[in-house]
């Protein structure tokens, strides 16, 4: 059973982010990242008028005369949190802790994707993995999301970004957009960030505090 002052603090920032979604989000997070969804279909001859961007090199020189890529979006994206909860989040000089504000934007991207039947999935790290929460849709499974977010209790008190990122990998099958929610106290996860990138669109999100 979910302590009600739970509830009552997620259905807060639910009300919070829905209203930004409905009255500013609505039409930038189909703009945006709508059209990320781009899945490699395969590779045919060149035509006339064909973006010469797409031509595929190495298929070209092996073949001997130009080909192109071809690529079909998809109709859903899966959105996918990576976020860093490290004891670092729970510093807030001002009117709140940088873990709280990581978890308003996880809620206003995440009902936005929900909004848009898209899936949307949860990492939880620290210098480990602490949870995993497999992409689905609907409102009830992104309250789950940004409450786990919320009120999840880490083992962990370091951070290491190569270990979620590198789980991503293991755990999705299909490209993704993916949100690396951190204050990026850290370093060396560069050369796994540059791989997970051919896979997925991973985007930074930055949690400072202003002071």
């Amino acid at each position: 059973m979910i302590p009600k002052e739970i509830l009552k603090k997620v259905r807060q920032i639910q009300i919070r982010s829905s209203r930004l979604v409905n009255d500013v989000l609505a039409g930038e997070y189909v703009s945006v990242f709508k059209g990320r969804g781009m899945e490699f279909e395969g590779v045919r001859e060149y035509q006339i008028g064909d973006d010469i961007r797409t031509i595929d090199w190495n298929v070209t020189a092996r073949l001997g005369h130009p080909y192109i890529k071809i690529f079909a979006e998809e109709r859903e994206l899966t959105i996918m949190f990576l976020v860093d909860l490290s004891s670092s989040g729970k510093f807030g000089s001002v009117r709140q802790f940088k873990n709280e504000i990581a978890t308003e934007v996880c809620a206003l991207l995440a009902l936005s994707a929900v909004r848009n039947n898209d899936k949307v999935g949860l990492i939880l790290f620290t210098d480990k993995i602490e949870k995993f929460v497999p992409p689905k849709k609907g409102k009830t499974h992104v309250l789950r999301v940004i409450r786990e977010v919320l009120y999840f209790k880490p083992e962990g008190k370091g951070t290491d970004i190569s270990t979620a990122l590198e789980y991503l990998i293991k755990v999705t099958k299909r490209k993704t957009v993916s949100f690396l929610v951190s204050d990026f106290i850290t370093e060396g996860f560069e050369h796994t960030l540059r791989i997970a990138n051919k896979r997925h669109d991973i985007i930074a999100v930055s949690v400072t505090d202003p002071r």
